[in-house]
């Protein structure tokens, strides 16, 4: 399998969006990052050290668990009973920049089922989208704020994220 991103090439990514996120809201003071799980959390985690070492400044945050809100997983590979985790969101996002942060972006149908869990929490007063891959083939006008990479694929290839924190390594692949 391709790789298209290897851990030099994340940590980069991240670094550079991170520096794009501070320009772009005018300082992190009211910005909160949520993840989406999996593999959106370790990387929201990360982002928020980046925002950390640039900045000096902690920025709250959590964990987003969108399984009850997928219209698009159901009769498929998850079975008739979604395995559904914690959501962990410990502060309150009324009136803030809510960042999202996900792996890939594909059909748009995640990021849309996570919009919908967020608004159950309150009602921030932006929502920004950051993926780390942006594959394209959306079905919903969705479009991420921030990118690691656009990488173009066929609707048969799929894209594969590896991290430390879940997989014991650092690579985007395209299977």
């Amino acid at each position: 399998m391709p790789v298209v991103m290897d851990a030099d090439r994340v940590a980069k990514s991240l670094t550079r969006i991170a520096h794009e996120i501070i320009e772009r809201n005018r300082g992190i003071d009211d910005l909160r990052l949520v993840g989406i799980r999996t593999r959106g959390v370790p990387i929201a985690q990360r982002l928020a050290a980046c925002l950390k070492d640039i900045t000096g400044t902690e920025v709250p945050t959590g964990v987003l668990d969108i399984t009850l809100y997928r219209d698009d997983l159901m009769g498929h590979d998850v079975g008739p009973q979604p395995l559904v985790r914690s959501t962990e969101i410990p502060f309150d996002i009324d009136g803030r920049d809510v960042l999202l942060v996900d792996d890939v972006l594909y059909t748009g149908r995640t990021i849309r089922a996570a919009l919908d869990a967020l608004i159950d929490f309150g009602r921030p007063r932006s929502i920004q989208l950051m993926v780390l891959v942006d594959r394209g083939h959306r079905e919903l006008p969705i479009r991420a704020d921030y990118v690691g990479r656009n990488v173009p694929t066929s609707k048969k290839e799929s894209v594969r994220v590896h991290l430390v924190e879940i997989d014991g390594r650092d690579e985007v692949e395209v299977a």
